[in-house]
């Protein structure tokens, strides 16, 4: 075959491949056979192998060809991911209704949708093919997820052709995982040995953000399109969507202005050859709308995918632009959220699980029983005082939810089932992992545990040991921190420090340059300096102000862990619950002798001691910082207050100097402005330095 011959049948290989994708995803009319599918496929892969030329990056062969990244780069949405209002009941969508008729002056048809219960996903379109696509995030920054979207087989990598749209198109959906294909995954992860997914969403939102495509491929995830923005150089408008804040500017394409209605932009979305659930309607009236909702709640089970409710829009788009929004919600659409799903079964036991950063959670042991289709055998119940408060005890007939139609959680007892006085639950003052002391601070709702070395919250501690604020080891971040414990290279964290090549080298995807630059971190990271490493030690209430006050305070970690509750509380800022928690853990055995082990390996504990006639610019001021600073993290806004001889401090009260504020600054800013505290930004505070 000549390369002129194989570009021609690339492109038409190409095209009968997108279009049985069409017509499997899109039109649910599939024309091919697997067998005759998978052969297209090879034949194409085949031809891109021996003219490499021919790949492109729209082929169908490049959903999964991207290496495995290390962080995801940040997405900033255009227009912000917003989240509905919801309603729960038909007197609920009524109000919605009176208020809409009010607002627009005329009574309103709708748009349902049924709401999926998966990840809300944007994907950007240049010139057709897909350029980016990324999470929702906090709805106005998400993470960059490109390659892993680009494995989901329903969503297109090339649009099919609808008119002049401009050059830029934005499509937003939802990423799901199927019911069949949850069950056939936790199948495959059983016998693998892995640990079972708890439901679809967790597995669906889990796939979207793994590092390595070839895992979310893995995953077999599907997509629903429901939102799609058109912007060129001069326009840009919303046309349907979630989507909260539509905005038209200047000239719009011809299809632009055409389209006038929701019902109308999701047949556009159809023909840009994007998947739309299928069960979608128009509604004339709110008594249609509330029928519609209440249809689709007593068929849920019959679906193949998991929803949580109904999403409610005013059909007209130009009457959405005149409603706009209240706050962060819109007042033209809603969304109408199921009943939790409800069963009975009978409470076995009550057991006691420690999570990664040290809350005892009580747990619910129960009786098998059917829930929204999963089969329920254990359940939250949240925390001690939740169980007391409710008078749940073992033994007991108990009503069981899931939460969110997720997360099964104990209700309360069938008071008029209950035989004799069984007992009442008490939490346990030891770990039930380690042994150790639990602390439970007054008018807090959890109990912990104080040991660092815990084997329970061994990824969290070194996680959070090894972060940017504390002892700053770049290169062991969530992945890394996860393989090391999971590979037993690191029991606690004072294992890090015996990390060498050899031990490293059986890190899944770990070359010789990320070794030589991990041991370099770890190296480099032991002449830190006390504060970062009372920050990296996970104590209870300290943070990089606390631990730089008890360090300038204190000098070494020695003196940190001879002094009492009351010595302690001689430190400016330092309250009894900070003392109480400080002196608490150095109390605990194990947590000694892990800091022996962190001086054997030569980390330094130390800081020059602060003493009253500190000298600097700074010198004898109390700072406290609050908000988000343009250019500055507030632990580097520390570092250069404490330099010039300042003290930061966490709280704001009448010794407090100066408040040093960003965006969004919260509560202590107007505490601040109540007492009459001297009020810096960033720009200020680099002036007084």
């Amino acid at each position: 075959m000549t390369a002129t011959n194989a570009e021609a049948r690339a492109r038409e290989l190409r095209r009968l491949i997108e279009d049985a994708n069409h017509r499997y995803y899109v039109l649910d009319d599939p024309q091919l056979s697997d067998a005759d599918y998978d052969h297209l496929l090879r034949e194409l892969l085949d031809l891109e192998d021996r003219y490499p030329e021919l790949r492109t990056p729209d082929s169908p062969t490049q959903r999964v060809g991207a290496p495995a990244a290390e962080r995801f780069a940040p997405y900033e949405h255009r227009v912000p991911m917003l989240s509905l209002a919801n309603a729960t009941n038909a007197d609920e969508l009524r109000a919605f209704d009176e208020r809409v008729r009010k607002l627009a002056g005329s009574a309103q048809s709708y748009v349902v949708e049924l709401k999926i219960d998966g990840l809300a996903t944007s994907l950007q379109y240049r010139d057709g093919a897909l350029e980016r696509g990324g999470t929702r995030g906090d709805g106005r920054v998400g993470e960059e997820v490109t390659p892993n979207l680009r494995t989901v087989s329903s969503i297109p990598l090339r649009l099919r052709p609808a008119g002049s749209l401009g050059p830029e198109i934005e499509v937003r959906g939802e990423v799901y995982l199927k019911k069949s294909d949850f069950i056939n995954l936790n199948v495959a992860r059983e016998r693998a040995g892995l640990p079972v997914f708890a439901n679809p969403r967790n597995a669906a939102s889990g796939g979207v953000r793994q590092l390595d495509p070839r895992l979310t491929a893995e995953r077999k995830l599907s997509f629903f399109a429901y939102s799609v923005m058109v912007s060129g150089a001069a326009n840009s408008v919303i046309l349907s969507g979630r989507d909260k804040r539509p905005s038209r500017r200047a000239a719009e394409p011809v299809e632009a202005r055409e389209i006038a209605t929701q019902w109308q932009s999701l047949q556009l979305l159809k023909k840009l050859g994007l998947p739309v659930n299928p069960h979608v309607a128009r509604c004339v009236s709110i008594d249609k709308v509330i029928a519609y909702c209440e249809e689709w709640e007593a068929k849920r089970e019959d679906l193949d995918y998991e929803i949580d409710g109904v999403v409610v829009k005013v059909d007209d788009l130009a009457t959405q632009e005149r409603l706009g929004a209240a706050g962060r919600d819109p007042r033209w659409a809603i969304a109408y959220k199921f009943k939790p799903r409800e069963a009975r079964t009978k409470l076995l036991d009550i057991v006691i699980t420690v999570g990664r950063t040290g809350t005892l959670n009580p747990n619910a042991v129960l009786e098998p029983v059917q829930l929204g289709g999963v089969t329920v055998r254990n359940a939250t119940l949240h925390n001690e005082e939740y169980i007391a408060s409710n008078d749940i005890r073992p033994g007991d007939v108990v009503l069981v939810t899931r939460a969110g139609d997720v997360i099964p959680r104990v209700v309360g007892p069938v008071l008029s089932e209950r035989k004799g006085n069984p007992r009442k639950f008490v939490m346990p003052d030891r770990c039930p992992v380690c042994g150790a002391d639990v602390d439970h601070p007054e008018g807090e709702a959890m109990s912990r545990c104080t040991n660092a070395a815990c084997p329970a919250q061994v990824l969290e501690r070194v996680r959070h040991f090894c972060s940017r604020g504390a002892m700053d080891i770049e290169g062991i971040g969530d992945v890394m921190a996860q393989q090391l414990t999971e590979l037993g290279l690191v029991h606690e964290i004072a294992d890090i420090y015996s990390l060498d090549e050899k031990k490293l080298a059986d890190v899944p995807r770990t070359g010789e340059k990320t070794i030589a630059n991990v041991l370099r971190n770890i190296e480099m990271s032991k002449s830190r300096g006390l504060a970062r490493v009372l920050t990296g030690l996970g104590i209870r209430f300290v943070g990089t102000q606390t631990a730089q006050i008890l360090a300038g305070d204190f000098g070494t970690i020695d003196a940190v862990a001879a002094a009492s509750a009351d010595e302690l509380q001689q430190c400016e800022g330092i309250g009894p619950e900070v003392a109480g928690s400080v002196s608490l853990f150095f109390a605990q055995h194990a947590n000694r002798a892990m800091i022996e082990r962190l001086r054997k390996a030569g980390v330094s504990m130390s800081a020059p001691k602060r003493t009253r006639a500190a000298s600097g610019k700074l010198a004898g001021k109390t700072f406290v910082l609050t908000g988000t600073l343009p250019n500055l993290t507030r632990d580097e806004a520390a570092d250069l207050i404490t330099q010039a001889g300042g003290k930061v401090t966490g709280s704001v009260s009448k010794k407090t100097d100066y408040v040093v504020a960003g965006s969004d600054p919260g509560s202590k800013y107007d505490k601040a402005q109540t007492l009459g505290i001297t009020i810096l930004d960033e720009d200020g505070l680099r002036k007084l330095l």
